[in-house]
């Protein structure tokens, strides 16, 4: 069984949480994370990424999605928002949506924010959307996980999250590595309980 992890990482935390929930993903008997992000966009429109990144993680295909058995979804804020390139490659997937192909999947989302208050849930709910609209079934941190109540950094019952700092100079804290690693399990675990092949 495999969960996609997917993300658009700019300054490197999202790409850093999305490996610790991959992390939490593997603590799970018989479930792998395949780890993938999306090529940026540029406002000019014959600018392409090349097919490869030049490091990271490979960047995603329609396969990925459609074979996965669940999906954590992650993002950097933007005005409260998914980054661009994460919303620009979620446009392309109406060829899943009309096949249904992720209906009754389990997904989760996170991100992370240049101030605590810079629109982090408002960012998770907003990669909630598609997935919604897609059938998914979204999963967020229960309060069982003492962390939530505890945390001084980022941590939500919508998803995880990281406040990173205006310069991206703060690191992942230990409340929010745990609370990356407990919503991977979580995720691995309800998809493990669904059987979806």
């Amino acid at each position: 069984m495999e969960i996609l992890v997917l993300y658009y990482s700019r300054g490197g935390s999202v790409a850093q949480m999305g490996q610790l929930i991959a992390r939490g993903i593997e603590e799970v008997d018989g479930v792998t994370a395949r780890i993938r992000t999306v090529p940026g966009i540029s406002p000019v429109c014959e600018a392409v990424e090349d097919d490869i990144p030049a490091q990271g993680a490979p960047y995603v295909s329609l396969e990925d999605l459609q074979q996965c058995q669940g999906l954590a979804l992650g993002s950097p804020t933007r005005f409260g928002n998914m980054a661009a390139p994460l919303k620009h490659f979620i446009d392309t997937t109406s060829s899943l949506w009309l096949s249904g192909a992720l209906s009754g999947k389990p997904a989760a989302v996170f991100t992370s924010t240049g101030t605590l208050h810079g629109g982090q849930e408002s960012t998770l709910l907003s990669m909630m959307l598609p997935l919604l609209h897609h059938g998914m079934l979204l999963l967020g941190i229960p309060y069982s996980e003492t962390d939530l109540s505890n945390t001084r950094s980022g941590g939500t019952p919508y998803g995880a999250s990281h406040l990173a700092g205006s310069d991206n100079n703060h690191p992942i804290s230990d409340e929010e590595k745990r609370l990356c690693i407990a919503l991977g399990k979580r995720l691995a675990t309800t998809a493990s309980k669904l059987g979806h092949s």
